[in-house]
Parts: C-alpha cells; structure tokens; sequence
C-alpha cells in the first residue's frame, strides 16, 4: 500500500501543471464587434506570425469592447475590472490593441489591467498619434489612408469622369476619417467637380445614387446604417451603395472587397500583422520594447475585384503589375508580369546562347571533322613514302613467287614435249605454282590494303594477325637490313576495335624507326623485339632495338611534328603514329637506356575505344 501510494504520488506530481510547459498569453483587445471582418482577417494575420521563441506554447485570447454599440466610461471600467478578474490566473506576456478605442481603453487603464506587459498596438489612426504621448513600452505602426492614389489610379481607369462623388454618413466610424477625405478631394478640385454627400437618410441616398451617370467615381468610408452590426457595419453600407448604382464605388478597407466596389489603396494587412506578430515574439523572447522597430506608418497597397474591373471595362494590361487581384482568373503574364518578363528574357538569352553554342559546335565539327581528313590524307602519304621506301623489297618479294611460277612453268613444257607417263611430276609443279601465285598475290593484297586512300569503319580485328602481317609486309626489307625481327604474339587472342591498316602503319613506322636505329651495329649483333599482350583491360604492343638510344634532349620533342633526328627523316612518323593510336582511344610512349636501345610503347583499350584509361607513363616492365 505504501508504495502504490508513492506511485500515486509521483504520477499526481508528474501530471500537475507545475510540471507542464507554463504557457505565454497574448491578450488581443479590438475596439469593435467579434464578427467585423477586419477583426477576423486581423486575427487570423496575427495567429500565423507569432511565433514562440521556445518550447513553451503561446496562447492567444480576445476581448472586444464592442463600440459604438456599447461606450460610457462606467461601461469600459466594469469592462476593465472584468478582463483583470478573468485573467488574473492566466496573466498576459503582451497586450495587443487593435483600433484607437482598444488604444485609449489599455492606456487609460493599465493601472487596473496588467502594467507589467507591453502593449503593441495595430490598425490605430495616424491623427492618435498627436493626441498625446504613450508610454515608452507601447509601440506600433500607425494607419494612413491614401486617398489621394486612390483617386488619381480612378481617374486612370475611367477618363471619362468629370465628377467625384464623396458619401459621408451620420454615424461614421470616425470623423477624422471623413475630415482626410474631404481634404483629399479638394486636392483634385482642379481637375473634377466635387460633391459631398453627408448625412442622408438610406433611402434619398439609394436615390441619389441611382441616378448617377458613367461621368461619376464614387469614394466613400462607409458608415453604420440603422441596423445593428453585422448587417449595419461600413462594410454594408458600401455593398447597398455599389448596389444602387452604376458609377464604380472605391473604398479604403481590404475587407469591402467582394461587395461590389472597385477597390482602392488600402492598408496591407498581411504586412500590418506581419510586423506586429514579429514584435510580439521579439517581446517574448525578452526584448525591450524601446529596441523594436516599426515603419511610422503602415503599408498600403492597391487591392481590385477582377470582376468589377471587367464590369467597368478596365484591360489587364492597365492594372498596376504589384497590384493584388482578388477574386480574379487573369493569366500568368497578368498576375506575375514583372517575374514573366524576367524569365521570358533569361530565356531568350539561353535560347540565344544555346544557338550560338550549337552553331560553335558545329564549326567545331566541322573543322574536327577537317582535321580527321587531313590526318586521314597525312597518314596516307606516309603510307605512301613507306611504300615507296620498301619498293625494293615488294618487288623482290613478288619476284621471288613470280620467277618461281616461270622456272615451273618452264619445266612443265618440257616435261610435255618429253611424252606423257609423268602426270605426278606434273601436278607437284602446279601445286607449287599455285602455292607461288598465292604467294604474290597476298603480297598485293597487303600492299593494296597499305596503299588505301580510305581509313575503313571501327571492325573487330585480331592483334596477333594484324601485327603478323605487318610484320610479313617487312620481311623482305629486313632480311635486306640483315636485321631480324622477333615477333613474339600473345598467348591468346586479342581481339581489337578500329581500323586495322591504320594499327599495322604503326608498327611499320616503330618496325623501321628500329631497323634504323640498329644499322650501326654488326649485322650480328641487331636485334628488333616485337611483342604483343594482354595487361588487364588493355592490349600492349612493345617494339625493342639494342641501338644506341635517345638522347633524353629528344625524347621529350619525339613525337612532336617536323621533329627528327635522321638526316633524311621529315619528322612526320612518329607524330602520325601518335595520332592513329589516340585515334583508337590509346597512347603511345617511348623510353631509352643507355646502351640498351629505345623502347616504344602502345596501348590500346580493349573493344569501345572510350574504355580504356589515360596513358601516363609507359609500363616499367
């Protein structure tokens, strides 16, 4: 029992609202009705901008004196005690006034309300602010109505107006209201007639306004009509004025909107409580009152129907690009004209580039397609100075198989005249001339295949064969060097991508490059090591001389166009070999040791030329 009550205990403490996050009040006071509709938008403005500087949650309440309907100082000080006995458990961080009666009613009474909160105050009268000083931990943005654009953005949209209608009634919200706006008109006296309506009664007011004519703008604050509010608040007092007449009606209140007035500038009240809930959780976060600050007066902002810009003719184009449309479908370009026109010319400026970029790109295509030709023609001739190097050595390999065919031919018609009974005699020679005939035969089909002008399309090939038969191409004018060459193929297949011929001029041009370089050396002693492997994901070819090497000067210039070190030599093999190799997404290097010879190196991606990695140095092995 003793610790089911312990239990108890602790789980009472735990859940007792000491333990609990301790809420911060916010106290909203309106000077008017619940349901004004400036009050609802007012509030619901306020909710979304308060933010809570920590984890404790922010509670709002409201009160509303309720005025006119209710006023008297005896009715405000029972309202005043009231409010301190309601919240004296739930006392408020913030005080917000809204409107010039909540003002003068948290003011005059905080001695009785709560002095130690701040007071931020919204939606007040710019003419409050003369009146007399606040006290220095009350603070806020002061209201303006701006009359006088309003008027002058009228007479834009309707040019034919001639008069200016001002609707006054008996019971406004506030005199000075109606005082500004008088003023206001008579500012345009030089350009309109002005006439002021004050003080009908509802039904010579519906008359007079029924007879207006398209020459008239009407501007109005409202008033409260006989009825009690909602249905008797300024804002129906606008509805039944646009209602009874065809001359476009403008106001200075956001929420007439909808009623069938125009528009007008109005006080932004997204802006209005933006400012003020910053505030708000600025002094909860425990800032001095004296350290905020606040636009002297709030900000205004031209709100129109859509609707009623289409019942009176206005084009789209005409209204102001920051204006707020309400109740509207116009286009993008309509709603967002400035942000429309920006991309619409950062877009033409990426379709301007984008073409200018294309049509470099295919300059650059074509001219790498021109320089693909003349490497194509360059390679060519040197295909052709190779040839006309090795002519000797073609023609004593095609005589060779030729005077071989003619000693067989020779022998055959003598064995005919010598009568018939040696028919295996004769078929031996005409298998022999068939062996010479092939003999030549491939010999021209590998110098056809040397001499074409045209570099075939990307085939598969098989290195071992390809370097076989550029080194059969050789035979003749190595066995004339009296250098032999050392072909050691890998030991499987490796099949390549590219153009065959082009592979095989390399390693004529490296085949010969060594040959020259070992002609110093007693025939004996030459000696050219061509091999062909697999390493990984790439082919190698490695061609080795025993010469005298190269000069480290040279090596780095070797593979440089014009560059050479033969008397006779132009400087152009290398730099193609080099070509036809990065043609075919390799790289070719070169290395030499003393008294050891040269050493060239090419590698060449297996399959898709783009697969194989970057050439950096040669392999050391």
């Amino acid at each position: 029992m003793r610790i089911a009550a312990t239990n108890l205990a602790l789980f009472l403490a735990f859940c007792s609202p000491a333990a609990a996050a301790q809420p911060q009040n916010i106290l909203v006071i309106y000077s008017f009705g619940r349901f004004l509709p400036v009050n609802i938008a007012i509030d619901q403005g306020l909710r979304a901008a308060i933010q809570s500087p920590t984890a404790e949650p922010v509670i709002v309440f409201d009160e509303f004196l309720d005025v006119p309907r209710f006023a008297g100082e005896k009715y405000l000080d029972s309202l005043a005690a009231f409010i301190r006995e309601k919240y004296r458990e739930q006392q408020p961080a913030v005080i917000v006034a809204v409107g010039e009666k909540a003002l003068d009613f948290v003011v005059d009474r905080r001695a009785a309300l709560f002095p130690q909160a701040p007071v931020v105050h919204l939606a007040v009268y710019r003419t409050r602010a003369g009146s007399r000083p606040l006290p220095a931990d009350v603070v806020g943005s002061w209201v303006a109505f701006d009359y006088d654009r309003t008027i002058d953005q009228a007479l834009r949209w309707h040019p034919q107006v001639r008069r200016l209608l001002i609707v006054i009634g008996t019971r406004t919200p506030d005199r000075r209201y109606d005082d500004d706006l008088k003023a206001a008109a008579q500012r345009f006296a030089g350009r309109l007639a002005i006439e002021i309506l004050e003080g009908l009664p509802n039904a010579e007011l519906s008359k007079r306004l029924r007879e207006l004519g398209d020459d008239v703008v009407v501007l109005t604050n409202g008033f409260y009509l006989d009825e009690d509010e909602p249905r008797g608040s300024p804002r129906e007092s606008a509805r039944r004025m646009a209602a009874a007449t065809r001359a476009p009606v403008y106001g200075p209140y956001e929420t007439w909107l909808g009623n069938g007035i125009v528009g007008g500038y109005m006080t932004d009240i997204a802006a209005v409580t933006g400012t003020a809930g910053k505030a708000i959780s600025q002094l909860l976060a425990g800032a001095a009152p004296a350290t905020l600050s606040f636009p002297a007066i709030a900000a205004t902002r031209l709100n129109v129907d859509w609707r009623q810009l289409r019942r009176f003719g206005i084009a789209a184009e005409a209204i102001p690009y920051d204006a707020v449309v309400h109740f509207g479908d116009r286009s993008v370009l309509e709603e967002y004209r400035p942000a429309v026109i920006a991309t619409a010319l950062v877009m033409a400026l990426q379709a301007g580039l984008i073409l200018l970029l294309m049509y470099e790109r295919r300059a650059r295509r074509r001219a790498e397609s021109a320089i693909q030709n003349q490497r194509a023609q360059l390679a060519h001739a040197a295909r052709l100075a190779v040839a006309g190097e090795l002519t000797g050595a073609i023609a004593h390999e095609i005589n060779q198989p030729l005077a071989a065919i003619l000693s067989n031919a020779e022998a055959a018609e003598l064995m005919l005249e010598s009568g018939p009974g040696r028919l295996d005699e004769l078929r031996a020679i005409l298998a022999d001339i068939r062996r010479d005939d092939l003999r030549a035969s491939e010999v021209i089909r590998r110098l056809r295949a040397l001499l074409a002008r045209q570099a075939g399309p990307p085939l598969p090939f098989e290195l071992n064969e390809a370097v076989r038969d550029a080194v059969s191409m050789l035979g003749s004018e190595a066995r004339r060097r009296e250098t032999p060459l050392d072909f050691r193929p890998a030991e499987t297949d490796i099949v390549l991508s590219g153009d065959k011929v082009q592979l095989q001029q390399v390693v004529i041009n490296l085949l010969l490059n060594a040959m020259d370089a070992v002609a110093d050396l007693p025939p004996g002693e030459r000696r050219i090591i061509l091999e062909a492997r697999r390493i990984g994901k790439e082919a190698e070819i490695v061609v080795r001389d025993n010469g005298h090497g190269i000069s480290p000067e040279a090596l780095g210039l070797l593979f440089d166009s014009f560059y050479t070190t033969k008397a006779q030599g132009m400087g152009l093999g290398l730099s193609i070999a080099r070509t036809l190799v990065e043609a075919h997404g390799g790289c070719i290097s070169a290395e030499s040791h003393p008294r050891k010879g040269a050493r060239f190196l090419v590698r060449l991606p297996l399959g898709d030329k783009n697969s194989g990695e970057a050439c950096e140095a040669p392999d050391p092995r």
